[in-house]
């Protein structure tokens, strides 16, 4: 404690460490910089230290290698006190550290979800050796694993490691503050058999400064960041890669050292940014999500976001990484190009002030990640049968309401699609599994996220800059196109397909690139009630810059009475008649299906409406609305066919491919509607 400078703990580390000691699975939630990471790891040293051991008793998971990188000097200090050691295990560690350590293994292993899949499929790597006295997982940053397939590949690997040990392995998961931690803490248990405990002292807020200014596009978003960020360390978040290009190239030139940080940057070029602003006075990241989770660049003066995150839980691990020095306020200033934008800050913010945080939404059924395991089990073993893959796999959250008997479907049309052979009982890859995930000695089953083809950009020197997705490099032309990339302008001199590469020079000027996102990115229905909300009402909202007041107050004048005491109404612009609902594109997709299969009614939808296509009566809307309401409708056999023959054919996996088409299109169904979130909505219209 006196090497680190501390007089005492703090409670979330004192009521952590009680219940780690204590044996207990635990949920410890804490905002950036709230000591989580202390929280769990003094009391598994403690244990370290008690019980020692020769083989990895502790794994500390982290979501992505930047913060495995960040963290490293950190438990490293921690271990070295104790006379423990830990060693760090993903893609850039060499291979003869990666023998080293498989050799004379360190007590605390860090390493990333999908690192520790590659070490179970390696004939190189001995994991039951390594993992017979496994006792302890960290998890850390939780909250960006679970609900999604990552966090379902995670749980599938620690059920699978936990046949090399003894134990029951004591799960705890480090967060900022969910809405659903209960269901957070239910999820990351599995089997377990431990008691388990939420660690979650009351939070004593601190002072905020939150403005939001509307800003037009162009270089004026430039100049008014540049206004706000020179002599300062800065933060500015932007909701793409694209637009995080654009502003990184309005900023260059004014006098204020200018990175770009986002996943298509070099690992090179995104270290040399955080170690330059980490030392620099007069400086801005801009980066996407990437720099959301708890990396350290050091202390900041100012975040600044690009109109507005899309979730409660963003703005505030955002705004979390300022107000750690004595006397500094935790800050965020929004930089909106429009009216909605503004609206949709303003109502994250009146969210946060509530106390008011989305819930994860966790899987039961999910299909991908099953797959995935699947074949991975099968490299893993080289031949297993199918009753051993569902002891492994059936007991995972993420597959509980997948029933065995579609489990043995699944088995077996994989087999009659050739992506499993069957010899003797046993399960082994067969030719299609090796031709469509064969490339590369099976790379492609190491993660089970769909990882696009990406081709290095380097300079006619060799010199790299990023990587592009195979979807846009196609387009490119020799010696015409330019795009942007790591905030600077690139004319391409040739694309080497055979290399998988494209060679550049510096240009002059550059365009946007289009990235490739296709699929519609949803608000949530409660982020759209709090807008409609803000509408409806007349109380001044003390954060908003002048442009911003006038927006709003022009939104409330036009949109404000049909939405003041009304879940939705009929709106009449010059564009049409529109169903005005403000419910989130999730419940406003689901209205466009049900209206379409009940009576054939055409509509496009977006966040807050439906346009309709034709002439609707309020009368006819009505009833049909109320019809969609009724649980009777959307369980009849008829609909639920309908619909699912209704849904577009989107790739949400890499895998989906392998599945049952009624197994995919539930998938994308999953993706697209949601029948209990709509009808609750109706039936309080």
């Amino acid at each position: 404690m006196a090497r680190l400078g501390w007089s005492e703990l703090r409670p979330v580390q004192e009521l952590a460490s009680q219940a780690i000691l204590d044996g207990h699975n635990a949920l410890v939630l804490a905002p950036t910089a709230g000591g989580k990471t202390e929280a769990a790891m003094f009391p598994l040293l403690a244990q370290l230290i008690e019980k020692p051991t020769i083989a990895v008793a502790a794994l500390y998971i982290a979501p992505i290698k930047a913060l495995l990188n960040n963290q490293a000097e950190r438990l490293g200090t921690y271990t070295e006190m104790v006379g423990l050691d830990r060693f760090l295990w993903h893609g850039d560690v060499t291979p003869g550290e990666k023998r080293r350590f498989t050799k004379n293994p360190t007590a605390l292993l860090m390493t990333t979800p999908e690192s520790l899949e590659v070490m179970l499929l390696s004939g190189k790597v001995p994991t039951s050796r390594l993992f017979r006295d496994l006792r302890m997982v960290v998890i850390d940053e939780i909250h960006a694993l679970a609900g999604i397939d990552r966090g379902a590949h995670l749980m599938s690997v620690l059920q699978r490691l936990g046949r090399f040990t003894p134990h029951d392995i004591q799960r705890i998961g480090l967060s900022a503050t969910v809405g659903n931690p209960e269901a957070i803490l239910e999820w990351m248990q599995g089997p377990s058999q431990r008691p388990r405990a939420i660690i979650d002292p009351p939070k004593v807020p601190g002072p905020r400064e939150l403005r939001i200014q509307i800003t037009p596009d162009g270089p004026t978003m430039g100049r008014a960041a540049e206004r706000v960020t020179e002599g300062q360390k800065s933060l500015f978040f932007c909701q793409s890669r694209a637009y995080s290009e654009d502003v990184a190239q309005q900023l260059r030139g004014r006098g204020t050292d200018v990175f770009v940080h986002h996943s298509s940057v070099s690992l090179a070029e995104r270290q040399a940014a955080e170690e330059r602003f980490h030392r620099g006075k007069d400086a801005v990241i801009v980066c996407t999500s990437t720099l959301e989770l708890g990396i350290d660049v050091g202390d900041l003066d100012r975040v600044i976001q690009a109109n507005a995150p899309s979730t409660v839980s963003s703005f505030l691990q955002r705004m979390g990484r300022t107000g750690r020095r004595p006397g500094q306020r935790a800050n965020t200033l929004f930089l909106c190009e429009d009216s909605v934008s503004a609206l949709q800050a303003a109502a994250l913010v009146e969210l946060a002030r509530r106390g008011w945080v989305e819930s994860v939404p966790l899987q039961r059924r999910c299909w991908p990640v099953l797959v995935h395991q699947i074949l991975a089990l099968t490299l893993q073993y080289g031949g297993i049968s199918c009753e051993r893959c569902w002891d492994d796999l059936g007991q995972v959250t993420d597959f509980r309401d997948i029933s065995k008997t579609e489990f043995e479907e699944l088995v077996e049309h994989m087999v009659g699609s050739q992506f499993l052979f069957r010899s003797g009982g046993l399960l082994s890859l067969g030719d299609e599994a090796e031709r469509v995930f064969g490339r590369r000695n099976f790379m492609e089953i190491y993660a089970v996220f769909t990882t696009p083809q990406l081709y290095a950009v380097v300079t006619g020197q060799g010199r790299p800059i990023g990587s592009l997705d195979q979807n846009f490099v196609d387009k490119l032309v020799d010696g015409v196109s330019c795009f942007l990339l790591g905030g600077r302008p690139w004319v391409v001199d040739t694309v080497r397909h055979s290399e998988r590469d494209v060679v550049v020079h510096a240009a002059p000027v550059g365009r946007k690139p289009t990235w490739g996102n296709y699929l519609p990115q949803f608000l949530s229905f409660l982020v759209c009630r709090e807008m409609a909300a803000i509408l409806a009402d007349s109380r001044p909202l003390p954060y908003l810059d002048e442009a911003a007041t006038q927006s709003i107050s022009e939104q409330r004048r036009d949109l404000g009475p049909a939405l003041a005491g009304h879940r939705w109404s009929v709106h009449t612009s010059p564009k049409g008649e529109s169903l005005l609902t403000f419910a989130g594109g999730a419940v406003n997709q689901t209205l466009k299906y049900g209206l379409h299969i009940l009576k054939g009614w055409s509509s496009s939808s977006d966040n807050f409406r439906l346009r309709l296509d034709g002439t609707v009566t309020h009368g006819e809307l009505r009833d049909a609305l109320q019809q969609l309401a009724q649980a009777e409708f959307w369980e009849n056999p008829e609909t639920s066919d309908r619909l699912m023959a209704s849904m577009p054919e989107y790739r949400l996996s890499k895998f989906q491919q392998v599945l049952p088409r009624p197994f995919a299109m539930e998938m994308v169904q999953n993706y697209l509607v949601d029948i209990e979130t709509t009808r609750r909505f109706l039936a309080h219209a």
